[in-house]
């Protein structure tokens, strides 16, 4: 490493990663929809919440001088939270529907990858390696998973498809973009972002599946503790598997 150089500061992307991506998001739903709903503080005020934790973490990942796996999971983790609460918020208390926040959300988040890619040249994990690209990361990441709560409400309810079709659907797109991975050249950084996205309304399917009244389809779990099992399994993924931080982009 030259002296202008900083590590990058983002987990090679493996099967671990997907792994504990998809629980990161599931537990963003069933975790913003505890503390909104269950506690009844409101979409506002669990916005608020989430919105201070996730900027502090953002700012503790900026800061560190290596790729910490707990900081950084802490820190996906915040932006599914404050994603499910903020397209909560924008869809039911602002009232512009699940079409509306969709659109408005897919709007934002392809703006920030234009503006990243504009001002920096590349989108691509691997390059994430400056405070500035660092802060394109994050603020994408935040847009793609606000973005993905009000796809997979939108897919589940107002399309009709219910919890368990609506995660049939996405694990299909998913497994698409894993297909055209390993027998295409479509460029591995589209794939990695179109992944990345469709990985939230998958987690948020799922955790609406879990959580949700029975006669809304869902199996009435308990929010909080879906929410600490979902945790737990993290931590053991991140415990358990070794992490390393992706390589840089020359």
């Amino acid at each position: 490493m030259t002296s202008i150089e900083r590590p990058v500061k983002v987990p090679e992307v493996t099967l671990t990663f997907w792994i504990i991506k998809v629980a990161a998001t599931t537990l963003g739903e069933t975790g913003g929809d505890a503390v909104t709903m269950s506690m009844n503080l409101g979409y506002l005020v669990g916005t608020a919440i989430f919105a201070a934790v996730f900027i502090a973490a953002v700012a503790a990942q900026i800061c560190a001088r290596r790729f910490h796996p707990f900081l950084y999971w802490t820190t996906i983790i915040a932006s599914t939270t404050v994603g499910t609460t903020l397209a909560d918020f924008a869809d039911r208390s602002l009232g512009i529907g699940y079409a509306g926040g969709t659109s408005l959300l897919l709007t934002l988040l392809a703006g920030s990858l234009f503006l990243w890619y504009r001002s920096l040249g590349s989108v691509a994990v691997e390059s994430v390696g400056s405070p500035k690209s660092e802060a394109f990361y994050w603020v994408t990441i935040m847009f793609s998973q606000t973005l993905g709560t009000a796809l997979g409400d939108w897919t589940a309810d107002s399309a009709g498809l219910g919890y368990g079709d609506g995660a049939l659907v996405f694990g299909a797109l998913l497994a698409l973009i894993a297909g055209a991975y390993f027998w295409t050249a479509i460029s591995r950084t589209v794939l990695f972002w179109a992944a990345f996205i469709l990985t939230r309304p998958l987690g948020a399917v799922v955790g609406d599946f879990l959580d949700k009244p029975l006669s809304a389809g869902g199996l009435a779990l308990s929010r909080y503790a879906a929410s600490a099992v979902l945790l737990m399994f993290i931590v053991t993924c991140v415990l358990v598997f070794t992490q390393r931080s992706a390589r840089r982009a020359h």
